[in-house]
Protein backbone atom coordinates (compact mmCIF):
# COMPACT_ATOMS: atom_id res chain seq x y z
CA UNK A 1 0.00 0.00 0.00
CA UNK A 2 1.38 3.56 -0.81
CA UNK A 3 2.97 5.51 1.62
CA UNK A 4 0.68 8.34 3.52
CA UNK A 5 2.91 11.19 1.88
CA UNK A 6 2.82 9.80 -1.03
CA UNK A 7 -0.89 9.85 -1.26
CA UNK A 8 -1.21 13.28 0.45
CA UNK A 9 1.34 14.50 -2.77
CA UNK A 10 -1.23 12.74 -5.28
CA UNK A 11 -4.07 14.50 -3.95
CA UNK A 12 -2.15 17.69 -3.80
CA UNK A 13 -0.86 17.30 -7.56
CA UNK A 14 -4.51 16.11 -8.48
CA UNK A 15 -6.01 19.28 -7.08
CA UNK A 16 -3.64 21.62 -9.02
CA UNK A 17 -4.49 19.92 -12.08
CA UNK A 18 -8.01 20.35 -11.38
CA UNK A 19 -7.53 24.37 -11.01
CA UNK A 20 -5.98 24.59 -14.48
CA UNK A 21 -8.47 22.32 -16.02
CA UNK A 22 -11.21 24.12 -14.39
CA UNK A 23 -9.90 27.84 -14.91
CA UNK A 24 -9.47 26.34 -18.74
CA UNK A 25 -12.78 25.38 -19.05
CA UNK A 26 -14.40 28.89 -18.00
CA UNK A 27 -12.16 30.60 -20.14
CA UNK A 28 -13.12 28.02 -23.32
CA UNK A 29 -16.71 28.98 -22.16
CA UNK A 30 -16.25 32.72 -22.34
CA UNK A 31 -14.73 32.29 -25.71
CA UNK A 32 -17.70 29.93 -27.40
CA UNK A 33 -19.95 32.45 -26.92
CA UNK A 34 -17.72 35.07 -28.83
CA UNK A 35 -17.15 32.72 -31.01
CA UNK A 36 -20.92 31.36 -31.27
CA UNK A 37 -21.84 35.65 -31.83
CA UNK A 38 -19.89 35.84 -34.60
CA UNK A 39 -20.62 33.12 -36.28
CA UNK A 40 -24.35 34.06 -36.37
CA UNK A 41 -23.36 37.46 -36.93
CA UNK A 42 -22.13 36.59 -40.37
CA UNK A 43 -24.61 34.90 -41.61
CA UNK A 44 -27.00 37.50 -43.05
CA UNK A 45 -23.96 38.78 -45.09
CA UNK A 46 -23.34 35.07 -46.24
CA UNK A 47 -26.63 34.88 -47.36
CA UNK A 48 -27.30 38.00 -48.67
CA UNK A 49 -24.46 37.64 -50.83
CA UNK A 50 -24.92 34.08 -51.98
CA UNK A 51 -28.61 35.53 -52.75
CA UNK A 52 -27.50 37.89 -55.32
CA UNK A 53 -25.16 35.34 -56.67
CA UNK A 54 -27.33 33.02 -56.97
CA UNK A 55 -29.84 35.56 -59.21
CA UNK A 56 -27.12 36.66 -61.51
CA UNK A 57 -25.77 33.08 -62.34
CA UNK A 58 -29.10 31.69 -62.46
CA UNK A 59 -30.36 34.33 -65.02
CA UNK A 60 -28.98 32.90 -68.34
CA UNK A 61 -28.40 36.03 -69.36
CA UNK A 62 -24.41 37.32 -70.00
CA UNK A 63 -23.20 35.51 -66.65
CA UNK A 64 -20.65 33.09 -67.66
CA UNK A 65 -17.71 32.75 -65.68
CA UNK A 66 -15.20 29.90 -65.26
CA UNK A 67 -15.91 29.89 -61.49
CA UNK A 68 -19.07 28.26 -62.31
CA UNK A 69 -18.39 25.93 -65.02
CA UNK A 70 -17.48 22.21 -63.93
CA UNK A 71 -14.13 21.30 -65.97
CA UNK A 72 -12.17 17.61 -66.18
CA UNK A 73 -10.21 17.28 -62.21
CA UNK A 74 -6.87 16.69 -62.70
CA UNK A 75 -5.64 18.32 -59.30
CA UNK A 76 -7.81 18.92 -56.22
CA UNK A 77 -7.13 21.04 -53.44
CA UNK A 78 -8.27 20.19 -49.79
CA UNK A 79 -8.49 23.42 -47.44
CA UNK A 80 -8.63 21.87 -43.82
CA UNK A 81 -8.97 24.14 -40.82
CA UNK A 82 -7.44 22.86 -37.52
CA UNK A 83 -6.08 24.77 -34.44
CA UNK A 84 -2.75 25.57 -33.22
CA UNK A 85 -2.91 23.92 -29.67
CA UNK A 86 -4.03 20.61 -28.74
CA UNK A 87 -6.76 19.62 -25.32
CA UNK A 88 -9.35 20.16 -27.48
CA UNK A 89 -10.77 16.47 -27.42
CA UNK A 90 -10.91 14.73 -31.18
CA UNK A 91 -11.43 17.85 -32.68
CA UNK A 92 -8.15 18.11 -34.39
CA UNK A 93 -8.22 14.26 -34.90
CA UNK A 94 -11.67 13.64 -36.72
CA UNK A 95 -11.41 16.24 -38.92
CA UNK A 96 -7.84 15.11 -40.16
CA UNK A 97 -8.88 11.12 -40.44
CA UNK A 98 -11.38 12.25 -42.54
CA UNK A 99 -8.89 14.27 -44.88
CA UNK A 100 -6.53 11.71 -44.72
CA UNK A 101 -8.91 8.65 -45.64
CA UNK A 102 -9.79 10.54 -48.30
CA UNK A 103 -6.77 11.25 -49.94
CA UNK A 104 -6.35 7.73 -49.47
CA UNK A 105 -9.59 6.54 -51.42
CA UNK A 106 -9.38 8.94 -54.10
CA UNK A 107 -5.81 9.65 -55.29
CA UNK A 108 -2.76 7.36 -56.15
CA UNK A 109 -0.09 10.66 -57.03
CA UNK A 110 0.86 13.50 -55.04
CA UNK A 111 0.37 14.82 -58.35
CA UNK A 112 -3.03 14.75 -58.11
CA UNK A 113 -4.00 16.86 -54.86
CA UNK A 114 -2.40 19.37 -52.63
CA UNK A 115 -3.26 20.72 -49.15
CA UNK A 116 -3.90 24.57 -47.58
CA UNK A 117 -4.05 23.98 -43.95
CA UNK A 118 -5.07 26.10 -41.13
CA UNK A 119 -3.29 25.79 -38.07
CA UNK A 120 -0.25 24.15 -36.31
CA UNK A 121 -2.07 21.09 -35.69
CA UNK A 122 -2.98 20.19 -39.30
CA UNK A 123 0.31 21.83 -40.67
CA UNK A 124 2.36 19.23 -38.50
CA UNK A 125 0.44 15.90 -39.72
CA UNK A 126 1.03 16.60 -42.89
CA UNK A 127 4.35 17.19 -43.00
CA UNK A 128 4.86 14.33 -40.90
CA UNK A 129 3.30 12.34 -43.70
CA UNK A 130 5.31 14.12 -46.59
CA UNK A 131 1.93 15.27 -47.98
CA UNK A 132 2.09 18.07 -50.23
CA UNK A 133 0.94 21.89 -48.63
CA UNK A 134 0.72 24.62 -51.04
CA UNK A 135 0.24 27.19 -48.42
CA UNK A 136 -0.91 27.24 -44.65
CA UNK A 137 -1.39 29.34 -42.14
CA UNK A 138 -1.02 29.57 -38.28
CA UNK A 139 -1.18 31.54 -35.07
CA UNK A 140 -4.74 33.14 -36.15
CA UNK A 141 -6.75 35.22 -32.60
CA UNK A 142 -9.93 32.99 -31.25
CA UNK A 143 -11.96 35.68 -32.94
CA UNK A 144 -10.42 35.97 -36.29
CA UNK A 145 -11.17 38.82 -38.81
CA UNK A 146 -11.33 39.12 -42.44
CA UNK A 147 -8.53 40.58 -42.78
CA UNK A 148 -6.22 37.71 -40.87
CA UNK A 149 -6.89 35.62 -44.11
CA UNK A 150 -7.66 37.39 -46.64
CA UNK A 151 -3.88 36.86 -48.40
CA UNK A 152 -4.73 32.99 -47.71
CA UNK A 153 -8.23 32.95 -49.41
CA UNK A 154 -7.47 34.87 -52.34
CA UNK A 155 -4.58 32.95 -53.36
CA UNK A 156 -7.15 29.99 -52.64
CA UNK A 157 -9.24 31.03 -55.57
CA UNK A 158 -6.46 32.30 -57.75
CA UNK A 159 -5.34 28.82 -57.97
CA UNK A 160 -8.12 28.04 -59.60
CA UNK A 161 -8.17 30.50 -61.33
CA UNK A 162 -5.23 30.28 -62.98
CA UNK A 163 -5.96 26.60 -63.54
CA UNK A 164 -3.66 24.87 -61.24
CA UNK A 165 -6.37 22.66 -59.13
CA UNK A 166 -9.52 21.96 -60.91
CA UNK A 167 -11.67 21.72 -57.97
CA UNK A 168 -11.57 23.11 -53.99
CA UNK A 169 -13.09 21.04 -51.14
CA UNK A 170 -12.80 22.49 -47.56
CA UNK A 171 -12.89 20.05 -44.14
CA UNK A 172 -13.68 21.66 -41.12
CA UNK A 173 -15.69 20.71 -37.64
CA UNK A 174 -19.06 22.14 -37.50
CA UNK A 175 -20.62 23.97 -35.08
CA UNK A 176 -23.95 22.40 -33.51
CA UNK A 177 -24.41 23.02 -29.75
CA UNK A 178 -21.97 23.27 -27.19
CA UNK A 179 -21.34 19.86 -26.62
CA UNK A 180 -21.93 18.46 -30.51
CA UNK A 181 -19.60 18.91 -33.58
CA UNK A 182 -18.96 17.13 -36.70
CA UNK A 183 -17.24 16.95 -39.44
CA UNK A 184 -18.15 19.00 -42.32
CA UNK A 185 -16.76 18.37 -46.16
CA UNK A 186 -18.00 20.57 -48.82
CA UNK A 187 -16.91 21.86 -52.76
CA UNK A 188 -16.44 24.99 -52.79
CA UNK A 189 -15.10 25.50 -56.25
CA UNK A 190 -16.38 25.80 -59.04
CA UNK A 191 -19.82 27.03 -57.66
CA UNK A 192 -22.21 24.61 -59.17
CA UNK A 193 -24.76 24.36 -56.33
CA UNK A 194 -24.77 27.64 -55.64
CA UNK A 195 -29.21 27.29 -54.73
CA UNK A 196 -28.51 24.20 -52.24
CA UNK A 197 -28.91 25.16 -49.03
CA UNK A 198 -31.23 28.46 -49.63
CA UNK A 199 -34.89 28.74 -49.05
CA UNK A 200 -35.06 32.25 -49.72
CA UNK A 201 -36.61 34.07 -52.71
CA UNK A 202 -34.39 35.24 -55.01
CA UNK A 203 -34.68 39.36 -55.06
CA UNK A 204 -35.22 40.64 -58.83
CA UNK A 205 -31.57 43.27 -59.46
CA UNK A 206 -30.82 45.95 -62.14
CA UNK A 207 -27.23 45.41 -62.69
CA UNK A 208 -24.53 48.15 -64.07
CA UNK A 209 -22.24 47.85 -65.81
CA UNK A 210 -23.59 44.10 -66.84
CA UNK A 211 -24.07 41.21 -65.07
CA UNK A 212 -20.55 39.60 -66.42
CA UNK A 213 -18.51 42.02 -64.82
CA UNK A 214 -20.14 42.29 -61.27
CA UNK A 215 -19.34 38.20 -61.30
CA UNK A 216 -15.72 39.09 -62.38
CA UNK A 217 -15.77 40.82 -58.90
CA UNK A 218 -18.51 39.10 -57.01
CA UNK A 219 -17.87 35.24 -57.77
CA UNK A 220 -14.13 35.56 -55.98
CA UNK A 221 -15.82 37.30 -52.71
CA UNK A 222 -18.28 35.12 -52.26
CA UNK A 223 -15.64 32.03 -52.30
CA UNK A 224 -13.95 33.89 -50.01
CA UNK A 225 -16.61 34.45 -47.82
CA UNK A 226 -17.24 31.15 -47.98
CA UNK A 227 -13.90 29.70 -46.37
CA UNK A 228 -14.22 32.59 -43.51
CA UNK A 229 -17.64 31.60 -42.74
CA UNK A 230 -15.94 28.04 -42.56
CA UNK A 231 -13.13 29.08 -40.45
CA UNK A 232 -15.68 31.02 -38.05
CA UNK A 233 -17.90 28.18 -37.57
CA UNK A 234 -14.69 25.67 -37.02
CA UNK A 235 -13.60 28.17 -34.13
CA UNK A 236 -16.83 28.00 -32.74
CA UNK A 237 -16.52 23.98 -33.01
CA UNK A 238 -12.67 24.36 -31.45
CA UNK A 239 -13.62 26.13 -28.11
CA UNK A 240 -16.92 24.17 -27.38
CA UNK A 241 -14.52 21.14 -27.58
CA UNK A 242 -12.22 21.84 -25.56
CA UNK A 243 -14.59 23.21 -23.24
CA UNK A 244 -16.11 19.90 -23.12
CA UNK A 245 -12.41 18.07 -22.86
CA UNK A 246 -11.35 20.57 -19.88
CA UNK A 247 -14.74 19.57 -18.43
CA UNK A 248 -14.63 15.98 -18.62
CA UNK A 249 -11.13 16.58 -17.18
CA UNK A 250 -12.23 18.40 -14.39
CA UNK A 251 -14.61 15.68 -13.58
CA UNK A 252 -11.78 12.63 -13.81
CA UNK A 253 -9.70 14.58 -11.39
CA UNK A 254 -12.55 14.69 -8.75
CA UNK A 255 -13.15 11.05 -9.41
CA UNK A 256 -9.25 10.64 -8.59
CA UNK A 257 -9.48 13.14 -5.65
CA UNK A 258 -12.52 10.67 -4.16
CA UNK A 259 -10.35 7.59 -5.24
CA UNK A 260 -7.15 8.84 -3.47
CA UNK A 261 -8.67 10.38 -0.31
CA UNK A 262 -10.16 7.11 0.13
CA UNK A 263 -7.39 5.02 -0.02
CA UNK A 264 -5.54 7.90 2.26
CA UNK A 265 -7.93 7.42 4.96
CA UNK A 266 -7.42 3.84 4.78
CA UNK A 267 -4.10 3.57 4.83
CA UNK A 268 -4.26 6.35 7.94
CA UNK A 269 -6.74 3.64 9.60
CA UNK A 270 -4.83 1.32 9.18
CA UNK A 271 -1.49 2.91 10.57
CA UNK A 272 -3.63 3.85 13.66
CA UNK A 273 -4.69 0.50 13.91
CA UNK A 274 -0.93 -0.82 13.68
CA UNK A 275 0.06 1.71 16.28
CA UNK A 276 -2.90 0.08 18.89
CA UNK A 277 -2.06 -3.35 18.21
CA UNK A 278 1.96 -2.49 18.91
CA UNK A 279 1.09 -1.42 22.20
CA UNK A 280 -1.12 -3.28 23.59
CA UNK A 281 0.96 -6.15 22.53
CA UNK A 282 3.95 -4.62 24.60
CA UNK A 283 1.27 -4.03 27.48
CA UNK A 284 0.76 -7.66 27.22
CA UNK A 285 4.15 -8.60 27.18
CA UNK A 286 5.45 -6.46 30.27
CA UNK A 287 2.84 -8.40 32.28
Amino acid sequence: MASLRGIQTRISSTKKTKQITKAMQMVSGSKLNKAENNAKAFVPYSEKIQEVVTGIAGSGEDAEHPMLQQRDVKKTAYFVITSDKGLAGPYNSNVLRAVYRTIQERHTSQDEYTVIVVGRVGRDFFKKRDIPISNEIIGLSDQPDFTDIKDLTSETVQLYTDEEIDELIIFYNHYISAISQEVSSKKLLPLTNLSEGSSMAVSSYEYEPNQEEILNVLLPQYAESLIYGALLDSKASEHASRMTAMQSATDNANDLIDDLSLQYNRARQAAITQEITEIVGGAAAQE
